[in-house]
């Protein structure tokens, strides 16, 4: 039973390609070969598969150099014997990752910008091609398209030359001269025409059975993906001497689509199917699966009759010995880890590991086929001693793991891999910084190890092989070198210092950079016990721009609140309740935030942090006065959340129906206290649409300049709210904003806001299932224990009904408003649906509202905009 580790030498996988690529140039050398025979099966591409990081890509780039040029080969690759093949290889490399931005027509395009390198044109496939362009692309020359693109300057600039010289040539043979510059539907009307009569006059194109009807089909996307039939036909055609074998090489596959959506992978499959005499090598993180029958309809052409070589199981990369074309690097992704575990040990055809023992291995290796065999070792050890393995028996690591990563390791390589370790992501000068090296070689060695990981959209490029990490962390190990609890303990503050370097001395603190500095320092902080420092700095920038992003360590899975014992404990349990509330009903927020506010950990001005959150959550609650201590506390208090904390007084004046000293306390407040947002806040609920609605623009633009992208959207989103009862098509516009603002964000209360302002402009509308929308609605809203959206849903639906001048309606949804808040918060929706629909509120001094015009001239607000929607 083998084990199979990541490879650190890739002369085995260049010794497939190149043993795959001789049989490919025999098979189309022989007599018998036709490109245009749709029907034989496929042998023509390889596929290296395995987990993301484990390096296809570099694989990928140092086949097409080595085959390119012979300097360009590796030392330890062996020279490639291609047997008699007179053909020259000419490998072109598609990066197919979504971050490429290469979608088929742009990878067809590469195919054919490689083949300018014959200096010749290829007329069949550069006629179809200039169909094509001119009707998708119209009026845009392709010359521009390369140059934007960055085609031309990787491939040069021979192929539009050579479109154009294709067409004067086919048009000069068939006596129409006069066309080649003409429009497109035109000349190819023209050309169509005489082709099918008089194709034989065109000795370039003679021998081209397909080319007509290709011509004649519609052009687009579908069209373009049988093209390459096209060029198959050309490059077979190309003399003895000047015939080319292309070897494409298809990278980061897993990008074309996943195992549901498979649309540009059909067309890639096309490509491929449509060129034999081409090679093919993809690489990605899993197998390909054509030579599945089931995906039969989603395909063109599936089964182990279409794609004999796809059809074998996984296995070792070990060559591709029988035809077998899918060759394993490292790792397996998780459904190679399920189906190795399935066949690994069978009995009678049938897999031994249960599912869910095969779940609980697959979940901790990680993809690691070392983790895999053992895992399979321990298995039989179990068996053999008569007991049947649970899952349990597998969730923990081996200490043979540590033992075989640190085998060839230097000594100061093991010290930087255990430093690094404590680190989800870092870079070669983090690591460096973990270890307390004076250098940075042993870094810079460790990362070009396998089991080093590398993402170059994080902050820290580089990860550990998370089994790998998770062994070294929780694993006993039995090295002569291994760590003490104290070493442990002096890593953890250097990586925490380290950490909190960056964040204080980056020239620009921007939103992604903050949130790793934060998720890394929380757990080294919680983990190790060590004092904030600079992670209160760095809180206040989190909480500032009212993002929300999920921070590590998540919240306790079990329900109950965290275990304080240290500050770094209570900054945890805060940043995560905070975090979490977007996802929580605000009774576990209060719960969660009292404890830290009880523990007495957190120095006084994290400790206002935690009132003031608390306060906010109690508010969303419906306990006004609990929330109205809060926030005096904290206003009075005179620290950073002092100004949020006045703002809070005022809406809780607001929600009281005071709204005389709502506007006052509005009047005191700046950009800190979101002066704009409460007076907008204010003059909606008296009727007041574009007042508010101008009012939250200057909140809006205010926040923009401040760069604050939580504030930017909720005041949009506020925006769109108020003038979906003015203006439905401009509150349309105002809300696709909004929509793109929110977008990245994490704000619940305010996406249920645009929700609601999505009823509010469909009021009236019939067919709108305005009833049925907020019954979704009102249980999101339930859910997440935000009082103030239920309110504003149900006065949402009053407008409706009030629209509709359906008063039995409008005086249930009053009645819904009374059983929501019995007390005198929010009370005067239920007077504002009354004014809307024209009837008079139940009691009408039991709310004791103070309206800033008073409730005349308020009334007579509300009910002409729910007249004037009729209109």
């Amino acid at each position: 039973m083998a084990v199979q580790e990541p490879f650190t030498n890739r002369a085995e996988q260049w010794t497939v390609v190149t043993s795959a690529l001789a049989d490919h140039l025999r098979a189309v050398g022989r007599p018998g070969f036709d490109v245009e025979d749709l029907e034989t099966p496929r042998d023509n591409v390889l596929v290296f598969h395995g987990v993301g990081g484990i390096g296809k890509s570099t694989l990928s780039r140092k086949v097409e150099a080595a085959l390119a040029a012979a300097e360009h080969r590796p030392a330890q690759w062996g020279e490639p014997v291609w047997g008699n093949s007179g053909a020259r290889v000419l490998p072109v490399r598609i990066d197919l990752a979504r971050s490429a931005n290469t979608d088929f027509e742009r990878a067809v395009l590469m195919v054919r910008l490689a083949l300018a390198d014959l200096g010749r044109p290829l007329p069949a496939f550069d006629l179809a091609l200039r169909r094509y362009w001119d009707h998708v692309h119209p009026g845009e020359p392709l010359e521009e398209f390369l140059r934007r693109g960055g085609l031309g300057r990787r491939f040069g600039k021979a192929l539009p030359q050579q479109m154009q010289s294709a067409l004067s040539d086919v048009a000069q043979a068939l006596l129409l001269p006069g066309t080649v510059g003409a429009v497109v539907g035109q000349v190819t009307g023209a050309l169509v025409r005489a082709l099918r009569e008089h194709r034989a006059a065109v000795r370039a194109l003679a021998g081209c059975s397909r080319l007509a009807d290709l011509l004649e089909a519609e052009p687009g996307p579908d069209a373009l993906s049988y093209y390459p039939h096209l060029l198959a036909w050309e490059l077979a055609r190309q003399p003895a001497g000047r015939a080319v074998v292309p070897v494409i090489l298809l990278d980061t596959f897993e990008d074309v689509g996943d195992r549901v959506h498979r649309d540009l992978e059909r067309l890639v499959q096309r490509l491929v199917w449509l060129m034999p005499n081409a090679f093919f090598v993809v690489t990605g993180r899993s197998m390909l699966q054509w030579a599945d029958e089931g995906l039969a309809g989603q395909l063109d052409w599936t089964g182990p009759e279409s794609w004999p070589g796809l059809a074998a199981p996984p296995g070792p990369a070990q060559g591709a010995p029988g035809g077998e074309r899918q060759v394993l690097i490292g790792d397996f992704s998780a459904e190679d880890c399920d189906d190795y575990l399935t066949r690994r040990l069978t009995r009678d055809g049938r897999p031994v590991i249960d599912a869910d023992v095969r779940a609980v291995i697959t979940d901790c290796s990680h993809g690691l086929p070392l983790h895999l065999d053992l895992a399979v070792q321990r298995f039989l050890a179990i068996r053999r001693t008569g007991r049947t393995p649970r899952p349990t028996d597998f969730d923990l690591g081996f200490p043979a793991l540590i033992s075989r990563t640190l085998s060839d390791l230097t000594p100061d390589e093991r010290h930087v891999l255990r430093s690094v370790s404590l680190l989800d992501n870092f870079d070669v000068a983090l690591a460096t910084r973990a270890a307390g090296l004076p250098h940075e070689s042993a870094a810079l060695r460790l990362v070009e190890r396998p089991f080093v990981r590398t993402d170059p959209a994080a902050d820290w490029p580089f990860h550990l092989h998370a089994v790998i990490r998770t062994t070294l962390r929780t694993t006993e190990d039995r090295a002569d070198d291994r760590w003490s609890r104290t070493d442990w303990e002096r890593a953890a503050r250097r990586a925490f210092d380290a950490i909190g370097e960056r964040w204080t001395g980056a020239p620009v603190r921007d939103r992604a950079h903050l949130v790793a500095c934060l998720r890394q320092g929380l757990r080294l902080a919680r983990d190790f016990a060590l004092e904030p420092g600079w992670l209160a700095d760095a809180a206040w920038s989190y909480v500032g721009d009212s993002v929300w992003e999920p921070l590590a360590p998540p919240a306790p899975a079990d329900g109950e609140s965290a275990v304080l014992r240290t500050p770094a404990d209570a900054l945890v349990e805060t940043l995560s309740a905070l975090a979490r509330r977007q996802h929580e009903h605000r009774e576990r927020t209060v719960a969660r935030l009292t404890a830290v506010v009880d523990s007495g950990l957190l120095p006084p001005e994290l400790r206002d942090m935690a009132v003031y959150y608390r306060a906010k959550a109690q508010r969303d609650l419906g306990r006004s006065q609990e929330s109205r201590g809060g926030m005096r506390a904290v206003a009075e208090g005179g620290g950073r959340l002092a100004p949020a904390a006045r703002r809070g007084l005022a809406h809780l004046a607001r929600l009281a129906g005071d709204f005389p000293t709502a506007l006052s306390a509005a009047a005191t407040l700046g950009w800190a206290g979101r002066r704009h947002r409460v007076l907008g806040d204010v003059w909606w609920v008296q009727g007041e649409m574009t007042r508010a609605a101008e009012a939250y623009a200057a909140a809006r633009d205010e926040a923009e300049r401040h760069a604050v992208a939580g504030e930017y959207a909720i005041a949009q989103t506020q925006r769109a709210f108020v003038l979906a009862f003015v203006d439905p098509t401009a509150a349309a516009d105002e809300l696709d904003l909004a929509q793109l603002l929110l977008d990245g964000l994490v704000l619940r209360t305010t996406r249920l806001t645009a929700c609601i302002a999505a009823l509010v402009r469909d009021a009236g509308t019939p067919g709108a299932e305005v009833a049925d929308r907020a019954d979704v609605l009102r249980a999101e809203a339930a859910v997440a224990g935000v009082t103030a959206a239920r309110f504003t849903l149900e006065l949402a639906l009053g407008f409706h009904h009030a629209v509709l001048d359906d008063r039995s309606q409008a005086q249930a949804v009053v009645a819904r408003l009374r059983d929501l808040g019995p007390g005198p918060d929010y009370a005067y929706y239920g007077d504002v649906v009354c004014f809307m629909a024209g009837i008079e509120p139940p009691c009408p001094a039991a709310s004791g509202v103070r309206w800033v015009d008073g409730e005349d001239v308020t009334r007579a607000r509300w009910r002409a905009l729910a007249t004037g929607r009729r209109g």
